[in-house]
């Protein structure tokens, strides 16, 4: 491993221990404890999957509470709008449009930054505990004011680090810090179940059942993530000649799951969206909506299974563009057997990999869904779901991809340098 990777983890890992600090930073004028006692009575439902995301950021109520979630919210909206708009979908193509693309995904974050962080700010006002003290500790306008600009500090501080370990680190920083975020939940996860089992609140039994889940569910992310259809392709005899010292790859690869980890954490944010308003509210009808919205309900989990498989989709559609490959293809003198360059390359590549997005997105919507269904069935008492093992497998995977790509460029730059 040369120095130049190994300064690029040390980066990340520098940059995500930033982040796990920034978790214990709370807002000012706010009583953590009586933050902490509320979050203990909803680890199992809509604010236990927005503290899981967190870093159970949003149980200390720190200043990055409200997490990379608006970030991700105005890349969806971007994304949306570009594939609507043809003039956004050039802008993204080009590279000084590609800057102003994501400035205007970082305005569009300060604004939903904003607007959720005064959402939250409301419905704090009016939560107090079990002993009538509450959670606020100054006047209600100071805190308004004071929770949002902190709120917002903090989002865009993550936005940063998230952008800094994608340019210097090893690449993937929103994914990292959501990854990080979750990983930093499992030793208290450990401990939680221990307390339980000595205490007889859930059975040994029922802890390997979910050690048995969790393995199951890993092992399928895993075989299903590796799975891919390859297309073969063949080189007019000219081209070859040409290329006979080069690597021309002989097959298009086209992966089960084209979207990758993103539908899901997309699909988590659109629901989290709303659920940032309604979770702390005490009006009794905004109350029975997020009864309805619970992780442990059932609509709740149809309304994600169809979110994510929408957005695999929607995100398949962008990042596997058959018109470009068809174009390559021609343009190299290469062809798929059976089928003739251009338009008919172009529909047979798109018919293929749409029938692999829909096995790829139904396996999305069952992983994000199932576990949670199942564990509510055992009746375990705090929040786990296929969504978190799905983001943690698929982050590590493409993490150590990433690893070795550039460990096997290093080794072709020494090469190169020795004459070799």
């Amino acid at each position: 491993m040369n120095q130049q990777l190994v300064n690029k983890i040390l980066i990340t890992i520098g940059f995500l221990f930033v982040y796990r600090l920034l978790a214990y930073v709370p807002v000012p004028g706010v009583d953590t404890a009586v933050i902490a006692s509320f979050f203990d009575s909803h680890k199992s439902d809509a604010l236990g999957l927005f503290n899981m995301f967190s870093g159970n950021a949003v149980q200390r109520l720190s200043i990055i509470s409200l997490g990379i979630m608006p970030y991700i919210t105005a890349s969806i909206i971007m994304e949306l709008l570009s594939a609507t708009f043809p003039n956004l979908a050039q802008m993204k193509k080009e590279r000084d449009g590609m800057v102003k693309y994501m400035q205007i995904i970082r305005y569009a974050t300060i604004v939903i930054t904003l607007v959720q962080a005064v959402g939250v700010s409301i419905g704090l006002q009016a939560l107090k505990s079990e002993s009538g003290a509450s959670a606020i500790l100054m006047d209600h306008t100071s805190f308004l004011v004071m929770s949002a600009v902190s709120m917002l500090a903090g989002t865009m501080l993550l936005m940063w680090i998230g952008e800094r370990i994608t340019q210097s680190g090893i690449g993937n920083g929103i994914s990292l810090i959501i990854f990080a975020g979750i990983v930093s939940a499992i030793p208290g996860a450990i401990a939680h179940s221990v307390t339980m089992i000595n205490s007889g609140a859930m059975s040994f039994i029922t802890l390997i059942a979910i050690i048995l889940l969790v393995l199951a569910t890993v092992g399928v992310i895993i075989y299903v993530e590796l799975g891919e259809r390859r297309v073969p392709v063949t080189y007019a005899k000219k081209t070859m000649m040409q290329n006979q010292n080069k690597r021309v790859m002989n097959y298009i690869p086209v992966k089960v799951n084209l979207s990758g980890v993103i539908p899901v954490i997309f699909a988590s944010a659109m629901i989290m969206f709303p659920l940032t308003f309604i979770g702390s509210s005490t009006v009794p009808w905004v109350q029975s909506i997020a009864d309805i919205l619970s992780p442990n309900g059932y609509f709740f989990n149809f309304l994600t299974f169809l979110l994510v498989v929408f957005f695999a989709f929607f995100y398949a559609s962008i990042v596997f563009n058959a018109k470009d490959i068809s174009e390559n293809l021609k343009r190299q003198g290469g062809f798929i057997p059976g089928v003739r360059p251009g338009e008919s390359t172009k529909e047979f590549l798109n018919t293929t990999a749409s029938r692999l997005t829909v096995t790829g997105a139904i396996y999305l919507g069952l992983i994000a869904t199932l576990p949670v269904i199942l564990i509510k069935e055992m009746g375990v008492p705090f929040f786990f779901g296929g969504t978190a093992v799905l983001i943690v497998v698929q982050v590590a995977l493409d993490t150590m991809r990433k690893i070795e790509a550039q460990i096997y460029m290093s080794k072709y730059e020494t090469l190169s340098a020795v004459g070799l």
